[in-house]
């Protein structure tokens, strides 16, 4: 039976068992496609990577991305986490790696100390911000446990946003972040009754004080009840709270993971290009465990 090398990280994180943890096979070949759904189910992680040789010989390497369901088209901490693991290996190329995806080109841009040591990593979106259907306040409050006046829409009502994933992006009180509580039922109802959201819910809330935000994420129709931090939810939001304004381009510091005891810290940036608002996302990981799984 082959055995297949893997290492986990707490991505967004700079002590261990905070952040998000994340597991990444850096050589994937010879798995099957449902292989790689039963990994990603036995890590029971939101989400596992799997490394390919790439299609373009100019790239870094195909990275396939599995949460407990489902293979992902673009995710955030999976893509910071593997451009860790890889760029410890040696496989960038002055500090930068492209890694090819179903949403597009993903670029990582990797971080060393002094020492050579692998710090951070930062990633590009891979599309820019595209924005969907919006949903109304009550339905997203009665998702989260809350009630409607917790919803608030000065600024924006929820709204589907997308640079490579789609979340429905929603602000509430300070107070009301805190509260919230995922109600699957209710959830799976607005899924039913939406079709635009394209077969896919998952519902990330903040509140800000200027360039500070905190937020959750709930994905429990995909089994991630709660999510400890979210950069493919983050970017579109920094690209989203940038469209609204006139300024070239804007930087957040993001806190996630809080309420669950797994602080994470996201630096996200969104800027203009002629192609529309792009966005990144960035952290530190550290390592914590390496194996090999029998397949």
């Amino acid at each position: 039976m082959p055995a297949y090398r893997f290492v986990t990280f707490d991505v967004f994180t700079e002590r261990r068992f905070g952040g998000n943890p994340l597991a990444v096979f850096p050589d994937a070949r010879g798995l099957s496609d449902a292989d790689m759904q039963a990994l990603a189910t036995e890590f029971n992680l939101s989400e596992t990577t799997f490394v390919l040789p790439p299609d373009d010989p100019a790239h870094t390497a195909r990275v396939r991305i599995f949460n407990r369901t489902a293979e992902m088209p673009f995710a955030g901490h999976p893509n910071v986490g593997t451009g860790f693991a890889l760029a410890q290996l040696g496989r960038d190329h002055d500090g930068v790696m492209l890694f090819e995806e179903i949403a597009g080109l993903v670029r990582v841009e990797v971080e060393r100390d002094g020492a050579g040591a692998v710090v951070r990593a930062t990633i590009a979106a891979p599309q820019p911000l595209s924005l969907g259907i919006s949903l109304e306040a009550d339905a997203i409050a009665a998702c989260a446990g809350l009630q409607p006046d917790d919803i608030v829409t000065t600024a924006h009502q929820p709204v589907r946003a997308s640079v490579g994933t789609g979340f429905v992006l929603a602000e509430v009180s300070p107070t009301a972040l805190g509260r919230a509580i995922p109600n699957r039922a209710r959830f799976r109802q607005v899924l039913l009754e939406t079709p635009a959201l394209a077969g896919r819910f998952a519902l990330y809330l903040y509140s800000h004080e200027g360039a500070t935000i905190q937020a959750r994420m709930f994905s429990p129709l995909t089994g991630t009840i709660e999510d400890a931090a979210t950069g493919s939810a983050a970017a579109p939001l920094a690209a989203l709270r940038l469209s609204m304004t006139q300024d070239d381009d804007a930087a957040y510091l993001v806190h996630q993971g809080v309420d669950m005891g797994r602080p994470s810290l996201l630096h996200v940036r969104a800027w203009r290009e002629p192609g529309g608002i792009m966005a990144s996302v960035g952290g530190a990981c550290v390592p914590v465990l390496s194996g090999e799984a029998q397949v």
